[in-house]
């Protein structure tokens, strides 16, 4: 009804996931990228798993997913999980087109079925994949039925890749001890966090401009109470916005303030004050003479004398404990490509001067790594590393410590003691690994958003694998009863090898997952005057040492030229390959991936055995 008046073409918050009205923020971006790394060539078989609270966006991506895959994938979309393990097979063999009906009674003939047509498809060069939205009302028998699927294999290769999409209730059911076996084969992880303050306002914009409004009628105030009343939820983001506008409609006003959306608020969410105000009156009046009565035989009764501890600031002393600095989530501040992510980790400084480094390099030419070869020797030794600046490159020279991949010495269970000093040592255990001890402050600059540190710094997200992939040491952000950064620096078949030098221990995977919600952060030496992002068009010496490090890459760039449209579709298969967003623009996380083969040290100690 208030289309005409607004001046929109269409309803522009509909609760219904429209393609014409997707906004990806920065965490739903990243999200996106995972599953098509799930579904694309670099899953490699096995569980994608994307978790997320109610009506944060999770079958939007989903949408856009299937928009997405490439032309020889086959998909099977399963809507409803509360089925039986028989009847979920028998849902995936009639979504993959197999004639599930003569053999819907027998589970066996079913699977008999689905491994035929896995193998056909194989041999056609086409993936196949199962994706399961509200993952988390499947059975434990019918997750076992999915994990025994991804059995189903040539010798070379897994033919049938899983996607599991759910409530936060999802990651809980996957930590049952039954369920281990399963959880194993997760290859990648992402969990959606609501919208930023910031991403809320763009939300509404974007979605204002796609419906056809010339202006868009929140004030900054409107849209500051949208987010505080809906916590950044899409869905209750559009149900407030689609109620707010009808109440300025209601009065005429072209402008929608603070006070329209608080009561659009209160309307589809009623508090219990607003309960309250309702109640009749004579019910009020009761409550509160029988309240009075009460409070009068305590004041005359009560025996006056001072009890310590029980005076009225203590007990507000003990209500609002001082909570401690957080680090924020990849979900919620995940770093987009172009941009460093922003946290707000805190770290102690170091004494020793931060000296300046910056990488990546050219050497002339340029040789296996894009930094200089580092020799594994126990003793210091001297390295060049390379410094792009306005005329072009040189050396300065710099140092490096002891391998990473040094076998740890102690093996202890999780202590929380350690856990805090781990997170205030993090950023310099990562100096110290690149052999700038003094670079401490450089790091966690860079972490927390700052550009031209000396260091580049990426908040990523994904799973053990991905950080083997990576082969770089990288700072675990862990969810406990605090958030804490520990490094990582060795994989190993069940246990990571983690903190480094002296305070090294080698820790259970299993004590450490159920704080680790996939996300990590990646720092390595940076030129100040790298450009934060290299796209199509683009010239001068950063293209060219991007391009020589694509020669390295697997597969390597092999086309001549500069910056052109052959090599942004190089760079976009590249990033699809990578688990990263296709967009073809060189920004931090891909710039990362391109510079990770070509690092000699640090690397991380992976001994990491896939799970068959």
């Amino acid at each position: 009804m208030y289309l005409q008046f607004f001046g929109l073409s269409e309803p522009p918050f509909s609760i219904t996931p429209d393609p014409a009205f997707v906004y990806l923020s920065a965490a739903h971006r990243d999200a996106l990228a995972h599953l098509l790394y799930g579904v694309g060539k670099g899953g490699a078989g096995g569980f994608v798993q994307l978790t997320g609270e109610v009506g944060t966006g999770k079958t939007t991506l989903c949408r856009c997913l299937l928009e997405q895959v490439p032309p020889e994938t086959r998909i099977a979309l399963i809507l409803n999980p509360l089925v039986t393990p028989k009847e979920l097979l028998a849902s995936i063999c009639e979504e993959l087109g197999i004639d599930a009906e003569p053999i819907r009674n027998s589970s066996k003939q079913l699977v008999d079925a689905l491994n035929h047509y896995l193998l056909d498809q194989h041999a056609q060069g086409r993936r196949v994949v199962v994706v399961i939205d509200e993952a988390q009302n499947l059975s434990p028998e019918a997750l076992e039925q999915v994990r025994l699927l991804t059995n189903l294999e040539t010798a070379k290769h897994k033919l049938l890749q899983m996607v599991l999409l759910g409530q936060p209730e999802l990651r809980q059911l996957l930590h049952r001890q039954s369920l281990r076996q399963l959880a194993q084969r997760i290859t990648a992880r992402y969990h959606l966090a609501p919208l930023s303050e910031k991403e809320t306002m763009a939300y509404v914009r974007h979605r204002m401009q796609v419906a056809g409004a010339s202006q868009n009628p929140f004030k900054r105030s409107a849209l500051k109470a949208l987010y505080q009343r809906s916590g950044g939820v899409p869905r209750l983001i559009n149900i407030i916005a689609d109620r707010a506008l009808v109440g300025a409609y209601a009065r005429e006003s072209q402008q929608v303030n603070a006070g329209l959306v608080h009561a659009a608020a209160n309307e589809v969410q009623p508090s219990e004050e607003r309960v309250a105000h309702d109640r009749r009156p004579w019910l009020v009046a009761v409550l509160c003479s029988v309240l009075l009565a009460v409070l009068s035989v305590a004041i005359w009764g009560w025996p006056w004398q001072y009890i310590p501890g029980n005076s009225p600031q203590a007990v507000v002393d003990r209500s609002e404990p001082q909570s401690e600095p957080e680090v924020q989530s990849a979900s919620s501040q995940a770093a987009p490509e172009g941009s460093n992510p922003a946290s707000s980790v805190l770290t102690s400084p170091e004494p020793d001067e931060t000296q300046p480094i910056a990488l990546p390099g050219k050497a002339n030419p340029l040789s296996t790594t894009a930094i200089a070869e580092i020799s594994p020797s126990q003793s210091e030794s001297s390295a060049s590393l390379l410094t792009l600046d306005a005329s072009g490159l040189q050396q300065t020279p710099g140092t490096r410590t002891q391998s990473a991949t040094m076998a740890p010495t102690r093996s202890v269970s999780l202590d929380q003691n350690w856990l805090d000093l781990q997170h205030a040592r993090a950023w310099a255990s990562l100096a110290r690994l690149w052999g700038r001890p003094g670079a401490a402050d450089s790091i966690s600059q860079s972490c927390s958003g700052e550009m031209a540190t000396g260091f580049a710094c990426v908040l990523d997200q994904g799973s053990w694998a991905k950080i083997g992939q990576l082969g770089l040491p990288v700072a675990l952000v862990l969810h406990g009863e605090s958030r804490r950064l520990v490094v990582l620096t060795g994989l190993l078949e069940s246990s990571l090898i983690l903190g480094t030098g002296e305070d090294e221990r080698v820790v259970s995977r299993a004590e450490i997952e159920p704080q680790w919600l996939g996300e990590y952060f990646v720092a390595w030496p940076q030129a100040p005057e790298w450009p934060v992002q290299i796209s199509r068009g683009e010239t001068g010496k950063a293209v060219e040492i991007v391009m020589e490090m694509a020669t390295l890459a697997e597969p390597p760039w092999e086309g001549n030229g500069g910056f052109d449209a052959q090599f942004e579709a190089w760079v976009k298969a590249f990033q699809r390959n990578n688990g990263l967003l296709p967009d073809g623009i060189i920004g931090p996380k891909t710039l990362l991936y391109l510079l990770a083969p070509t690092i000699s040290e640090p690397r991380l100690n992976n001994n990491l055995v896939a799970s068959s």
